[in-house]
């Protein structure tokens, strides 16, 4: 590894710039930083989804997105840098094929919600999809890697079926949409 960090500021970014990992330097709010900005965001709830009781493939499963997510913010800090492949993204198809195969086919659209670690991955699933638009914007100006954005898109759908899997753990149930044309039909009778 590189360099460790001995001290935490530097003041090299008082002006509103920052340094990237091949040493070159961009703006705070340039689509790069704000790309890095949110994948960390995202790294850092799902360690919050992480401090709740799990059962134990979806904290394995989760602690690896999380080191994926790193590599992510790395790939990101050093433009042309790859680390991100699609065994990756296979990876992440895998578990998510195993969580979503003891799940009841859904009938209703589902709210975030039912237990604090369901509403937590729900939370980390909508950053995710920020995280993954971000790219998207930095892809117009500056290539990204396809697996970036392939991996962000997997791992929504990943932290989707994690929150159905914990909104059911302890026998309690996911949080059903009420639609309002089936509630209204039964309320008005025959």
């Amino acid at each position: 590894m590189g360099h460790r960090l001995s001290k935490i500021y530097t003041r090299t970014g008082d002006t509103g710039s920052t340094g990237l990992g091949d040493g070159s330097r961009a703006d705070k709010d340039s689509p790069r930083i704000t790309a890095i900005g949110e994948v960390d965001e995202l790294n850092s709830l799902i360690g919050v989804v992480l401090s709740h009781e799990l059962p134990e493939p979806v904290r394995i499963c989760l602690t690896e997105c999380q080191h994926r997510l790193f590599d992510i913010g790395g790939e990101l800090s050093i433009p042309g840098h790859r680390m991100i492949n699609p065994d990756h993204i296979a990876c992440l198809e895998r578990d998510l094929e195993a969580f979503n195969r003891e799940l009841p086919m859904m009938k209703e659209f589902i709210l975030p919600g039912g237990t604090p670690a369901a509403a937590h991955s729900h939370h980390a699933r909508t950053v995710c999809r920020r995280a993954e638009r971000s790219l998207v914007s930095l892809n117009r100006h500056e290539s990204v890697s396809p697996e970036l954005l392939a991996y962000l898109n997997r791992l929504s759908d990943l932290l989707f079926v994690v929150a159905r899997v914990l909104a059911r753990t302890d026998g309690k149930q996911e949080v059903l949409w009420q639609n309002p044309k089936k509630t209204s039909s039964k309320d008005q009778g025959p």
